[in-house]
């Protein structure tokens, strides 16, 4: 399946520099509809309102992580199966071991390139 670049994308980050560094690598590999949320809750509201074709998001936020974003995500009947991507600045493997546990599609550890964004988004749709 080829990746839609027209899908609308939800960036999940407590940091603006790092929503802004994701949205301008998004918009380098052809992604123009994104919005962001702060925080997973914020996120978790953004997403029963809109249909996402892809989110992604930081590990690391207050006051709900985007581990348990993601598993409140993986939960919900009408959210379960959009794809998902996991940021992180720590690369540790139990952390990486319990996102896949819990459902993640993809994982990228900052810092990280368009390329990399690219190839992980490929991955996911399967291109």
């Amino acid at each position: 399946m080829a990746v839609d670049h027209s899908m609308p994308i939800l960036v999940v980050d407590d940091y603006k520099t790092m929503i802004r560094i994701i949205r301008n690598l998004l918009k380098q590999i052809g992604f123009d509809e994104v919005d962001e949320a702060a925080d997973g809750s914020e996120a978790l509201g953004k997403m029963r309102e809109k249909k996402y074709g892809l989110v992604i998001s930081d590990w690391n936020m207050e006051p709900m992580t985007g581990y348990e974003l993601l598993k409140e995500v993986r939960a919900d009947e009408k959210l379960q199966r959009t794809p998902f991507i996991m940021v992180t600045a720590e690369s540790k493997t139990e952390n990486v071991i319990a996102a896949k546990k819990a459902g993640v599609n993809n994982y990228i550890v900052k810092p990280f390139n368009a390329q990399t964004l690219k190839s992980k988004i490929d991955a996911v749709f399967g291109d």
